[in-house]
């Protein structure tokens, strides 16, 4: 039997971040594996497999009970086998919370704001915000129902998060890792653009690039004594710059290039307001060793020139950022509330750092992978221990129609 699923998520439009990429992704590879798969969404373009039910609500947000009621209006007439949905409704039977358990997510924002007194304000006033407390409000009530939706947990990390708070476990959650499409690695066609992107970048911090200097000229050039094969590239990618730990990372950065005779640069790649992080990076004298782009389209050849990433976060119930890195075999350091963290092994792909304030600790990492020697022993062991499979959206489509069998089977029971 051809299994038809319906995956819902609010909004149908990739370009608006994580769990929307997540989506298109996962119905792509569900559809590889034989699966008949709609996304259903409030908003967004629709296409053959994508059915938007708002779609007069281009700008506007729809209401979580108002998109509810017209899932169970659309959901019978489909006939699907089964519902996995983004969102906690109680009517599917898969529930997967891209954004972990609303309590901690609650809790870590706070956190990130580093200041005891508007951490305690932002959590008193948390439930101010009327669609967060909707939404965990029927977080709540899904788990409490004893027949309620199974909870395919990103982490283990979002797993212990709903045993905390919800007291739920057994065989309600299901911990599938989270994964991301894997694209072929740049290869000639696209060794070009990584080092003309790669080029553009050091130039930009004043430097000529002789690892670039070599590929043109077939190899006679000899290394740089500011620059070249000894510059290391460290790359940063979100758009919510406090939540993911950019004020932190330049107070790292600028104590790392103290304690670092190799030279290091950053590319902050976002949509963030970046004017505040600017000012302390020339308070910190490192304005020149830090370079703000916007997030590009295609993030391969950005993140091909760069030499690691580095994403000291508050909170991520599993980055795909850091996955996407791992993926293209570049070592990575974040922290342990990031449940990517959970994907590769510390000390040896990458580091985790115990807690996200702890600048010692982080400054210590990059200065680590600021030696070509350190970061490729990390890339060739993320190769070696092939990484880049065990993170790649496939495996999570398995593991998913694996999960749609078992549920199916209790049906029929």
């Amino acid at each position: 039997m051809k299994i038809k699923v319906a995956i819902i998520n609010e909004r149908a439009d990739a370009s608006l971040g994580g769990a929307e990429r997540s989506a298109f992704e996962l119905v792509e590879a569900l559809k590889q594996e034989g699966i008949n798969v709609d996304l259903l969404a409030a908003t967004g373009k629709e296409t053959e497999n994508i059915k938007i039910l708002f779609a007069n609500r281009e700008t506007r947000r729809a209401g979580f009970y108002a998109f509810g009621k017209a899932l169970q209006k659309i959901i019978p007439q489909n006939r699907y086998d089964i519902i996995h949905s983004f969102l906690p409704f109680d009517f599917a039977d898969v529930y997967q919370p891209r954004g972990g358990a609303y309590p901690e997510a609650i809790i870590r924002n706070a956190a990130s704001f580093q200041n005891k007194f508007v951490d305690g304000f932002k959590r008193l006033t948390a439930y101010a915000n009327f669609r967060r407390t909707v939404l965990l409000r029927a977080e709540r009530k899904l788990c409490r129902r004893q027949d309620g939706p199974v909870i395919a947990a990103l982490s283990n990390y979002v797993a212990e998060q709903f045993k905390k708070y919800y007291g739920v476990g057994g065989e309600r959650v299901v911990v599938i890792l989270n994964g991301v499409k894997i694209h072929a690695m740049p290869d000639a066609r696209h060794g070009r653009a990584v080092l003309q992107t790669r080029s553009k970048i050091l130039n930009e911090f004043g430097i000529k690039d002789s690892e670039t200097a070599r590929q043109k000229d077939g190899g006679s050039s000899t290394r740089q004594k500011d620059g070249g094969s000894s510059t290391s590239v460290f790359l940063f990618a979100a758009n919510n710059f406090r939540l993911k730990g950019l004020a932190v990372l330049l107070e790292a950065f600028y104590l790392a290039t103290k304690q670092n005779a190799n030279p290091s640069f950053l590319i902050v790649a976002g949509r963030g307001n970046r004017q505040k992080y600017l000012a302390r990076a020339r308070q910190l004298g490192i304005e020149r060793k830090i370079a703000f782009i916007e997030a590009p389209g295609d993030l391969r050849i950005i993140s091909a020139a760069a030499d690691a990433a580095v994403l000291p976060t508050f909170y991520d119930p599993s980055s795909r950022f850091i996955l996407e890195m791992l993926s293209m075999g570049k070592p990575v350091i974040t922290t342990r509330y990031n449940g990517a963290a959970e994907q590769f092994t510390n000390n040896v792909h990458g580091r985790i750092i115990d807690e996200p304030g702890d600048i010692e600790a982080l400054a210590k990492a990059i200065v680590y992978f600021a030696d070509k020697e350190n970061s490729q022993k990390a890339a060739n062991a993320i190769v070696a221990d092939n990484i880049p499979q065990s993170v790649s959206i496939s495996r999570v489509a398995k593991s998913l129609i694996s999960l749609y069998e078992t549920i199916l089977e209790k049906k029929k029971r």
